[in-house]
């Protein structure tokens, strides 16, 4: 009986390494074909940004500014389907205005009414999806939508003492835009900061996340 129950156990378990042999080569096919199906694309990309910050606790006001990004992106998609991914390495400027006059704790150090500027370098990831079943005027222009997360890295910021910044943060992007002629690619985008940016020293639990619109323009090759 004992033997027939190792050969019961053994044949279960030659079953499921079995099971997962064959999905693990459906996933490497999949791969496969999408990669040999898909189209790849890059070029530059510029783009204005209008940024606020949002803190933890409403202690102090802050102010939107206008900042800037640069760029090169990448986009891959499937013909005929209209799902794809894209991606990017961008340089990010943005900031915005915080009111720490408002309290003793910032304005006895003579801080007041202070310029606050980021600069950071920015790898976007999204899903996207593009509508080109118009019939041939998908050639002329095409609606798309993205959304994904956002890995900023910090490389530098304007100096201001009484904050501390960490090394990076992440963001929730999504955006709307259109391509024209096959090439330019116009883009509104929001993101959500998931987390955050900076923190006043003094208050160790004080931080901020950052917010902010785009308006894009990339040339894809």
């Amino acid at each position: 009986m004992d033997n027939y129950s190792c050969m019961a156990v053994l044949t279960d378990s030659g079953d499921r390494s079995m099971i997962m042999k064959r999905i693990f080569a459906a996933i490497v096919l999949a791969v496969v074909a999408f990669s040999a199906s898909a189209e790849f694309r890059w070029g530059p990309q510029v783009g204005y940004v209008y940024s606020d910050f949002y803190w933890k606790q409403k202690l102090v006001d802050s102010r939107g500014a206008s900042g800037f990004q640069a760029g090169a992106v990448g986009e891959v998609m499937i013909p005929g389907v209209g799902f794809g991914i894209d991606f990017g390495l961008l340089y990010n400027m943005h900031g915005g205005k915080v009111n720490f006059g408002q309290r003793p704790v910032w304005s006895s150090d003579g801080y007041g009414d202070e310029p606050v500027w980021l600069h950071q370098l920015s790898v976007p990831f999204h899903v996207r999806f593009k509508y080109t079943r118009f019939g041939g005027l998908e050639r002329v222009i095409a609606p798309f939508a993205y959304a994904g997360p956002e890995f900023n890295f910090t490389v530098g910021h304007n100096g201001c003492p009484m904050l501390e910044f960490p090394a990076g943060s992440i963001g929730i992007q999504a955006g709307i835009g259109a391509e024209l002629i096959q090439h330019l690619q116009i883009s509104l985008s929001y993101t959500w900061g998931v987390t955050y940016e900076m923190r006043t020293l003094k208050l160790d639990n004080f931080s901020a996340r950052s917010q902010h619109w785009g308006v894009h323009a990339a040339w894809f090759f």
